[in-house]
């Protein structure tokens, strides 16, 4: 699949590529990134290279991971990268940090529901999940604030550079947009009790 670019009323969203690698590198050497992401730590230059080089274009050509960077709405300023990483047949995994300076405005929430929109309209997803390491509450009051429903805690669900750790595990689903599904979906019937 060739990248494609979003807009909302503040954002750009598009593919990184060469050109964004310092600005990676330089947004990647927050501490709270490199401490509740599995970026590489410490982050060199290089890995930023290989991320805006190979990585994000190798995963839009085989439709494994969309990675868009999330910048302000004349292109320019990195504020923040989202990723929706294909786990199964119509799921997708989000991921997304934010830029040190661009924390508290809202950019990576609307980015979070911009790129699901697209997600579940035009690869056809019906089910956009979120992970974070229990403590992330930055992450967590994002996905809240995009409209995930917090499902609970997996028990040794995640590694972090060589350490298993629990997570917290939310979805987003089409019609919690206002969009139709493309599978049927059926929840359970409310419990009843005697």
């Amino acid at each position: 699949m060739e990248p494609v670019t979003l807009t909302t009323d503040r954002l750009l969203l598009r593919a990184v590529g060469p050109e964004d690698a310092d600005a990676v590198h330089e947004a990647a050497q927050d501490p709270d990134i490199q401490r509740w992401t599995t970026i590489p730590s410490p982050y060199l230059r290089e890995h930023a290279r290989s991320f805006t080089e190979q990585l994000v274009p190798d995963g839009w050509a085989d439709a494994s991971v969309f990675t868009f960077g999330v910048f302000l709405a004349d292109g320019n300023e990195l504020a923040g990268v989202i990723g929706l990483t294909m786990r199964s047949l119509g799921v997708a995994e989000v991921g997304f940090w934010a830029a040190g300076k661009h924390r508290g405005h809202g950019y990576v929430t609307e980015a979070t529901v911009a790129a699901s929109r697209w997600c579940f309209t035009a690869v056809s997803v019906d089910r956009v999940e979120w992970r974070a390491e229990v403590g992330n509450h930055a992450s967590r009051a994002v996905a809240e604030r995009a409209g995930f429903t917090m499902e609970g805690t997996l028990r040794s669900a995640v590694n972090n550079k060589g350490v298993r750790r629990d997570c917290w595990v939310g979805s987003l689903l089409p019609s919690d947009l206002g969009l139709p599904s493309t599978a049927p979906y059926l929840p359970p019937p409310p419990r009843t009790t005697v």
